[in-house]
C-alpha cells in the first residue's frame, strides 16, 4: 500500500495558520486526506473548515 505525504496549515486558537506535514498509509490521495483531516481536528479541537489541504503526493518507495 502507498505512503502519501499531506501538507497544509490549519488555524491555530491564537489567530495564525500552524503548517503541518503528516504521512500515512492508504489506499488513494482522498483517504489519507480524509486521514489527515480527522488527525488534525482531533489532536488541536479545530473544525475540517479550519484545515486547508496544500498537498497530497505519494511518497516514492524503496
Amino acid at each position: 500500500m502507498p505512503i502519501w505525504k499531506v501538507e497544509g496549515e490549519f488555524n491555530a486558537r491564537r489567530g495564525y495558520w500552524q503548517p503541518f506535514t503528516k504521512q500515512h498509509e492508504a489506499e488513494d490521495a482522498e483517504t489519507a486526506r480524509h486521514w489527515a483531516l480527522s488527525e488534525i481536528g482531533g489532536c488541536h479541537h479545530v473544525k475540517r473548515h479550519q484545515i486547508r489541504i496544500v498537498a497530497v503526493t505519494e511518497v516514492p518507495g524503496p
